[in-house]
């Protein structure tokens, strides 16, 4: 029985021997044609047909042709669409609908839509990367930028109110009981000098002191010639007690000068300014009573002011006192004037949630007012050759920061940075993630990011698809 089989497989054998001969017979060239010439052309057209097996469009791939030509949709001409090489590097893993990402099969074919299925290879560099065509990756716009070592500077922009110099404000009170005869400043907002006259005061109290202090400089008058030392000093202390109780209560010099020359009481004595600056507030009027310790004029010196500039939480660590600042006057054509950050204040505002930075500034011209409104420019310390980058490559989600990385050859992947420090001219600092060798896309990167989240999405639907797969691994990871 196992001979008999045995001849009739050798019969098969010796026929289809036999076809063939007689088929390369039928097929061989001419005599003048070169054999070696044509088994030549044979082999590239066998190495040419496995190779470049279809054409495609870089903007619609789902376009795929069998030979070369024009899309059909754009008139662009088709790019080869390489199935597998000798090397193979670019072997098809599976493909999938251009319209509808969930529908993968593991041959070319038609989607539910009616369009071709396109190829997804597995010679990607990374699991996230994504391959562009070069073509595409022009349409979109899709620019690269070197990550370097450079350094940025950064200015924080906000504004400020400006504010009276707590020190040079000053409040003038009554110092006894009496009544205001006349006023010689009847205004706010009114420059005063040093001792200029404030108003005349009529007081029993001042009245009764000028009496005591002409008595006392009669009684030294008299005892001046005295034989004792004793009753001598005694006259002079006493007068000397009087003067000081006028001057105490605000009298001056040359008001007692002149009642110790006319001996003569003085109904209503002048009160003067004992400060230089401008009157922010008045009480007093004409006629009116005061008491002692009532306030009558509140005087600001404004040749020096304050400005008070908002900082937001997120930024006080860039702000130090020493800082240079420039105040930019909006209602001077932009006038800018420098000063410097004396205090920071170590308690935050509650209703602008902001920390007030207290800048110092010379105002001789007086174009500086209280409670107006300036733009304020902070300098800060520069940050000394960092990594950067283009702020515009940065994909910022809330919480996470990314960028894509060119690894050339129209692969890009994404990655995870910190960023640091954003600069005035549009860089910002990496602080983890990328090295200086490395190129990030500047721009066109959301696109790239729709597709990789496309082949994330495609990557666990396989997963799901194949569990056995999925189980092996996690075996392999437990032992």
């Amino acid at each position: 029985m196992k001979r008999t089989m045995m001849l009739r497989i050798l019969m098969l054998i010796l026929l289809a021997g036999t076809f063939y001969g007689g088929w390369l017979l039928g097929h061989q060239p001419s005599s003048g044609a070169p054999a070696d010439t044509s088994s030549a052309a044979a082999e590239h057209a066998a190495h040419a047909d496995d190779e470049l097996l279809q054409y495609t469009c870089g903007m619609h791939p789902w376009v795929i042709l069998d030979e070369p030509g024009i899309c059909p949709i754009c008139q662009m001409d088709l790019t080869p669409l390489s199935k597998t090489t000798s090397s193979g590097e670019k072997r098809i893993k599976h493909w999938v609908a251009p319209m509808d990402p969930t529908y993968i099969r593991d041959e070319p074919g038609k989607s539910p839509m009616g369009m071709d299925l396109v190829p997804v290879y597995e010679n990607d560099s990374s699991e996230s990367a994504i391959s562009i065509d070069p073509v595409t990756a022009q349409n979109m716009g899709v620019r690269i930028a070197p990550v370097e070592q450079r350094d940025l500077v950064k200015s924080i922009r906000t504004v400020g109110l400006v504010d009276y110099e707590e020190p040079t404000q000053y409040s003038v009170n009554a110092k006894t009981d009496g009544w205001i005869e006349r006023l010689h400043i009847n205004e706010t907002g009114i420059f005063v000098k040093k001792h200029q006259p404030l108003l005349e005061i009529y007081s029993p109290a001042l009245v009764a002191a000028q009496e005591e202090y002409l008595l006392a400089l009669d009684n030294r008058e008299t005892l001046a010639n005295s034989s004792y030392p004793e009753i001598r000093d005694g006259a002079e202390r006493m007068l000397q007690a009087s003067q000081r109780r006028l001057k105490l209560w605000d009298i001056s010099d040359r008001q007692i000068a002149s009642l110790e020359q006319t001996r003569k009481v003085r109904k209503s004595l002048t009160l003067f300014s004992p400060y230089a600056g401008v009157i922010t507030h008045k009480s007093a009027t004409e006629g009116m009573f005061v008491k002692s310790g009532m306030e009558l004029f509140q005087i600001a010196d404004l040749r020096k002011v304050w400005v008070l500039a908002d900082i937001y939480e997120s930024e006080l660590g860039l702000v130090k006192i020493g800082q240079t600042a420039d105040i930019i006057l909006p209602f001077v054509d932009g006038k800018t004037v420098q000063g410097t950050i004396s205090l920071i204040y170590p308690y935050v505002e509650p209703k602008t949630r902001t920390v007030k930075a207290r800048i110092n500034l010379d105002n001789p011209d007086l174009e500086l007012k209280p409670d107006m409104y300036v733009n304020v420019r902070l300098k800060t310390e520069p940050a000394r050759d960092v990594l950067a980058i283009p702020a515009e490559a940065i994909l910022n989600s809330g919480e996470v920061q990314s960028v894509f990385v060119s690894l050339g050859e129209g692969k890009f992947e994404p990655r995870r940075v910190q960023t640091g420090l954003y600069s005035d001219d549009g860089y910002v600092e990496i602080r983890e993630g990328l090295s200086a060798d490395e190129q990030v896309v500047v721009s066109a990167q959301f696109m790239l990011d729709s597709e990789s989240q496309l082949q994330e999405v495609i990557r666990k639907m396989m997963a799901v698809d194949n569990p056995d797969a999925a189980d092996e691994k996690d075996l392999e990871d437990l032992f």
